[in-house]
């Protein structure tokens, strides 16, 4: 696959897959053997990744993503991307605040055989939790 059709399945995973809620693409876009490191640890397999989007979707109903920049070489693509949503559901045992945050982060996205392997993501978990006011900001 080119550098071009990797931009493209990680396109689609932010739009289709994140933005409108489109689980059932996660098997054509994701490789059933996928490793995705998350802050909290590593998430295996289809399932494994369908359950960790559908957690935050479920928390942020309506969640939508920007991609920012996006940038590929070989068989990766990194995208830089801001989160925006309401927290309406619980997230890993934290019940709802009723509030909105904005998060950014990045993924770095291994692809192989036209779907995504392996990837890492990092976002600012500690501002998420700020604006929700779970923890209190600093100053």
């Amino acid at each position: 696959m080119s550098t071009q059709d990797n931009k493209a399945i990680n396109r689609r995973l932010f739009e289709e897959v994140l933005n409108k809620g489109h689980l059932a693409l996660v098997d054509e876009l994701v490789s059933p053997e996928n490793v995705f490191h998350t802050p909290t640890g590593p998430v295996h397999g289809l399932e494994g990744y369908k359950q960790f989007i559908t957690m935050y979707l479920s928390a942020f109903p309506g969640l939508q993503f920007t991609i920012e920049d996006e940038i590929a070489e070989g068989e990766k693509a990194v995208t830089r991307y801001t989160a925006r949503g309401t927290n309406t559901g619980s997230l890993m045992g934290m019940p709802a605040t009723g509030k909105q945050a904005t998060v950014t982060g990045i993924v770095i996205g291994r692809f192989a055989n036209g779907k995504l392997v392996e990837g890492w993501l990092d976002f600012d978990a500690l501002g998420m939790l700020q604006q929700l006011g779970v923890i209190p900001a600093m100053g």
